[in-house]
C-alpha cells in the first residue's frame, strides 16, 4: 500500500480523482484540510488531518511517511503560488518522493491571468530540481485540456464536476470563435478519463514524465462546431471576434459565459466571465489548449471517451 496525501481534497476535480484512487484499493489516503469538519468527511477509507498551509513545519509533520502528494489547491485562491511553494518545500523536507501540482487544464497559461499561479509553481519545481545534482522531487503536470463534460452544459455527466458553460454552447447551438483561427486546436477529455489516467499514473512504477498530457479528443475549433451541429441536428450561430479586440480586453459578442465556477463569488462573476471568455479565445488561438500525449503513450491500452459518442448520448432526444 502506498501512502498518499491530498491537499485541497474537497474540490470537484479532487473528488473525482479521489474516487478513482480509492477504487484501486492500492493506497492509504490522507486528506489535508483547513477545516475541522470537512465537507466530504464521510469518504470511506481515508484519514483526515487538519493543517495550516502557511505553516511549513506543521506541513512537514503531516507529510512524514507520505510517498506521493497530490495538490488540488485552487489557483484562484493561490494566485502567487505561495501555498503550493510551501507544500513543495514541506514535501522535500519530509522526504516525499512524488508531487502533483494543481493543473488539470491547458498546457499553456498565456492570456489566462487567473492561472498565473500555475506558471510560478511550474518554475519553482524546475528550480528545486536544477539546484541539486540529483532530482529531489519527482513531479508531473496533469494537463487534459478542457473537460469534455462542459460541452454537455447544463447537464451533469460526472459525479462531482458541475456543468460549466464554455465558448461552445451546445444547448443554444451557438459558439464564439476568433476570426481566422477556426483551425486552432483544442483538447477535450472527459472527467472520467482524467480520473482514470491519474489513478494509473499514481500506480505507475517507472519515472514520471514532467509533463503529463492527457488527450482524449484533439480537434480544431471548426471540427468541434461541426460535431455539435451534427449532434444537435441544426446549424450553430457563430459569433466571430477579432484578435485585436480581444488583445485590447474587448469582447464584442451578444453573449458570454453565464454559469460561474463554484470558486468565484457572485460579485466577481460578471467581470470574471468576460475575462475568462477573452482568455480562452486568445489562448486557444495561440495553441495553449493543444495538450501533449505523454499519458496516452504511457497507457496505450486505455480507451478514451469519444467526443461524438459521449455528447450524442447526452443530447439524444433533447430539443
Amino acid at each position: 500500500m502506498v501512502e498518499l496525501a491530498i491537499a485541497g481534497g474537497s474540490g470537484q476535480v479532487a473528488r473525482e480523482i479521489i474516487d478513482a484512487l480509492l477504487a484501486t484499493g492500492n493506497h492509504n489516503i490522507t486528506i489535508l484540510t483547513r477545516n475541522d469538519t470537512p465537507a466530504n468527511h464521510d469518504l470511506p477509507g481515508v484519514r483526515w488531518r487538519v493543517v495550516n498551509y502557511n505553516d511549513q513545519n506543521l506541513l512537514v509533520e503531516a507529510l512524514r511517511e507520505i510517498h506521493t502528494l497530490l495538490s488540488f489547491i485552487q489557483p484562484l485562491s493561490d494566485p502567487e503560488g505561495k501555498i503550493q511553494k510551501t507544500l513543495i518545500d514541506a514535501a522535500i523536507a519530509a522526504g516525499v518522493k512524488r508531487f502533483v501540482p494543481s493543473e488539470y487544464g491547458s498546457a499553456g497559461t498565456i492570456d489566462m491571468p487567473w492561472w498565473s499561479g500555475k506558471e510560478r509553481t511550474r518554475e519553482y519545481l524546475r528550480q528545486v530540481n536544477t539546484k541539486s545534482k540529483q532530482k529531489v522531487l519527482e513531479y508531473v503536470l496533469f494537463q487534459p485540456g478542457l473537460f469534455l463534460d462542459y460541452l454537455a452544459f447544463p447537464y451533469k455527466t460526472s459525479k462531482h464536476i458541475d456543468p460549466l458553460q464554455s465558448i461552445f454552447d451546445f444547448q443554444s447551438c451557438r459558439a464564439i470563435v476568433v476570426d481566422g483561427h477556426e483551425d486552432a486546436i483544442m483538447t477535450l477529455t472527459s472527467a472520467r478519463d482524467v480520473a482514470a489516467l491519474v489513478a494509473r499514473a499514481v500506480d505507475y512504477q517507472g519515472r514520471w514524465p514532467e509533463v503529463g498530457g492527457i488527450s482524449g479528443n484533439r480537434m480544431s475549433v471548426a471540427q468541434i462546431i461541426a460535431t455539435g451541429q451534427g449532434i444537435r441536428g441544426r446549424p450553430f450561430t457563430i459569433e466571430k471576434v477579432r484578435l485585436e479586440d480581444l488583445e485590447a480586453g474587448v469582447l464584442k459578442t451578444s453573449w458570454a459565459l453565464g454559469k460561474r465556477h463554484h470558486s468565484i463569488s457572485e460579485e466577481q462573476a460578471n467581470n470574471v466571465a468576460t475575462t475568462v471568455s477573452i482568455g480562452i479565445l486568445l489562448s486557444s488561438s495561440k495553441g495553449a489548449w493543444d495538450v501533449s500525449t505523454e499519458l496516452n503513450q504511457l497507457f496505450p491500452e486505455y480507451e478514451f471517451d469519444d467526443m461524438e459518442g459521449f455528447l450524442a448520448r447526452v443530447w439524444d432526444g433533447k430539443s
